[in-house]
């Protein structure tokens, strides 16, 4: 794959848009008195608060469109704006393909499209408009869809496939082992960490010594065996025509260089609008500046105080830092209504942001007078947590709120491992977020090698994967099979005459047959999936333990399936956006159909319930002993801390835990450390918490004699003993 240096505006120009574009372009708006009264408008701009109006009507009657930053802060309403600002645009008759809606997933993509088609509902021609948005999705998705629609222009085949993260760690891992490294005699990185290692070079920006001087210190003297791998996985990819996550964004950011395409791309989206821009990374802003070099038409909205995907690459400098990146600068407009939480949880949680090194200036308020104080609970240890997390979840159950009303949330998975076995000792159901994805399941990930194999020959990873699904053939044979078709010319491979071991001749016939139908050739589309799952089916037994429960993947897979128009877009659209299921919630029902949500704080972001509870608000746990190298790493903690409170309407609980047992001592052994309360809440701010302890006093302390009774000199006694 390569990028011409000359590329030209002729030859690429692959759109099919509407020829009245021209004339509703970005200069044809209304202007602000359309808006407000008399106008069709009016009725559903009146739902709006002043900010919230202000923010999506702005550049009314301004042919330049003033770049704009909305400073959404948590539960004030951000989704609700950044709809109406999408109807607004549409309704001034902005064309609907020029007009790029960016999100961090395809779900809220969907939720922003339903929400413009309800409030343009009366719109003459409003449901062709709305659901003609075809540039909304997240950043990779449409980053996907333009490479496809461009690749004629970039020295790529339209027909690549997209290796999610597991399948980039395994080539990654192929090609360190052909380069030599895995037989080095001191320790080499292991797969993951090379690819956490590429990537985070890719999406920062950062030179890879400062990557691994900052990140990785413990790489640091392989540096040139790693750029040696990283620039044999690139050739490797490009080789076999395949694409990884970091490749959807850096192609688009490369395609940009181009001063001709940079042009097109001006030119044919005149609006950019960008969701959750707080976790961007800095490759994603670069994306957005060049295509829109002067702001104009651009509008990003996100929260600074929210900002907790570092680990991902994003970076809460883009936010800080976006009015200042234009001159003018950007107009800011800061949502500060809260129509989620009471007072005192709002009054807390802004307390605890306010000390924040550096951060906009806004106060979140709510009209929710009331409410109990949220509460710092001091335990004994994490067994005593756990025993008062679900008398107070079993409390409020009786009391008529639901489980799913309540959420416990934590800074690791692993802090809710003794919270998991007390609710199973109480018969409480729950369900946990941040765990296995449906498409990390290995009977899943099979299925798919064999689509993605069929579509592109010289995938290896999925190759490799699909080829040893037959009985009989190993390792050794699917290297083969994959070396002749790497060695052959493009087009047509000869699959039937492959070297397989002969008892499978039968088994690779067929196989053969169905790798045929899944490229389209005979069978149309879903009917060679499912095929491909009628083949996959009877190899469960084979392959994996509890193979009913795995089938009921599969079965759901085929559906899904048969809601795409054909098997790349299918493909493209489940590695960008997998879904959360997996096989362990298959098969036999919950207990109840009501049921506790356990989360990590990532995972909740975005989320809210009556009554939330926080465990291990210690330090050492939050902020983790793991995230405190630098200033910035702590900054992000307290933000995480932050998110976990707002998510909160009614009720907020801290957990804290005054011992933690080390480990590797005996079973039951009594050596501990003890925890002090986060840092992030210092004594200045307790005013704003209520605080006491589990169990109760009078509880804890229980006497059974009447100590008025009791006539002993206890001390004589000791005396006594030295006389």
């Amino acid at each position: 794959m390569h990028f011409p240096s000359d590329i030209a505006g002729n030859g690429c120009d692959h759109r099919d848009r509407d020829p009245t574009s021209a004339s509703r372009g970005p200069g044809n708006v209304m202007s602000e008195a359309s808006l407000t009264d008399g106008s069709p408008a009016a009725d559903w701009l009146s739902a709006l608060n002043p900010a919230q109006r202000e923010a999506a009507t702005h550049g009314a009657g301004d042919t330049r469109h003033r770049p704009l930053l909305i400073i959404a802060g948590a539960g004030t309403g951000k989704t609700k704006t950044l709809a109406h600002r999408v109807a607004v645009l549409l309704d001034r008759g902005v064309a609907p393909d020029s007009l790029m809606l960016l999100t961090f997933s395809r779900r809220a993509a969907d939720e922003m499209k339903r929400r413009v088609g309800r409030l343009l509902a009366n719109r003459p021609g409003a449901e062709r408009a709305t659901a003609a948005l075809p540039w909304s999705g997240t950043f990779h998705g449409v980053g996907a869809q333009l490479l496809r629609e461009y690749a004629g222009c970039i020295g790529i085949d339209p027909a690549f496939t997209i290796h999610d993260r597991e399948d980039s760690a395994d080539l990654i891992n192929l090609v360190r082992h052909e380069q030599g490294l895995s037989a080095r005699q001191r320790r080499f990185p292991q797969k993951a960490t090379c690819l956490a290692i590429y990537s985070s070079v890719v999406n920062t920006g950062r030179a890879l010594a400062d990557v691994l001087q900052q990140s990785f210190p413990w790489c640091r003297e392989w540096e040139a065996e790693l750029r040696q791998l990283f620039l044999a996985y690139v050739e490797a990819k490009q080789g076999q025509q395949v694409l990884d996550y970091d490749d959807l964004l850096l192609y688009w950011a490369r395609m940009l260089d181009a001063p001709a395409l940079a042009a097109e791309f001006g030119e044919r989206f005149s609006h950019v609008l960008v969701d959750e821009y707080q976790d961007t990374n800095r490759l994603q802003a670069d994306i957005l500046l060049a295509l829109r070099p002067d702001g104009s038409g651009l509008t990003v909205v996100g929260d600074d105080a929210q900002s907790i995907y570092a680990f991902r690459g994003a970076t809460v400098r883009n936010i800080l830092d976006f009015a200042s990146r234009f001159e003018p600068q950007a107009e800011r407009i800061a949502l500060e209504r809260n129509y989620r939480s009471t007072a005192p949880i709002l009054s807390a949680a802004n307390a605890v942001i306010a000390l924040s090194g550096e951060a906009f200036e806004k106060s979140l308020w709510t009209e929710r007078e009331g409410g109990r104080l949220p509460a710092l609970i001091s335990v004994r240890d994490e067994a005593d947590q756990a025993g008062c997390i679900v008398e107070q979840i079993l409390v409020r159950r009786e009391a008529g709120m639901r489980l799913k009303d309540q959420a416990v949330l934590f800074r690791a998975s692993h802090h809710s491992a003794r919270l998991e076995i007390e609710l199973g000792r109480h018969n409480i159901p729950f369900v946990k977020y941040g765990g296995l994805r449906f498409l990390e399941a290995a009977h899943v990930k099979d299925v798919l090698a064999v689509l993605r194999w069929a579509q592109n020959l010289r995938d290896r990873v999925a190759g490799f994967r699909a080829i040893q699904l037959l009985a009989g053939i190993g390792p050794r044979t699917a290297a083969t099979v994959l070396d002749n078709l790497a060695s052959s010319p493009a087009g047509p491979c000869l699959l039937r005459e492959q070297p397989v071991p002969a008892h499978t001749g039968d088994a690779w016939h067929g196989f053969v047959e169905l790798v045929d139908a899944c490229r389209g050739e005979d069978t149309p589309w879903p009917a060679a999936f499912d095929r491909l799952c009628d083949w996959y089916l009877p190899l469960l037994e084979r392959l994996y333990p509890e193979p009913m429960m795995r089938e009921a993947d599969i079965r759901h897979l085929a559906a899904l399936a048969a809601t795409y128009p054909d098997g790349q877009r299918f493909l493209t659209e489940l590695t960008l956006d997998p879904p959360e299921a997996t096989s362990a919630e298959a098969g036999a029902g919950p207990i109840d159909e009501d049921f506790l949500v356990l989360s990590t704080i990532h995972s909740a972001k975005g989320q809210e319930w009556r009554a939330v509870t926080l465990l291990n608000a210690v330090d050492g746990c939050l902020p983790s002993d793991l995230a405190t190298g630098s200033a910035a790493d702590i900054e992000e903690e307290r933000r995480l801390l932050y998110v976990a409170m707002t998510r909160a309407r009614d009720e907020l609980d801290l957990m804290l835990p005054q011992r933690f047992y080390v480990t590797h001592q005996a079973t039951h052994g009594d050596r501990h450390v003890y925890a002090g309360r986060t840092r992030f809440i210092p004594n200045r701010l307790l005013r704003h918490f209520e605080q006491r302890s589990w169990p109760p006093l009078e509880q804890s302390v229980r006497s059974h004699a009447d100590p008025r009774k009791i006539a002993l000199d206890l001390a004589a006694g000791m005396r006594d003993m030295w006389r």
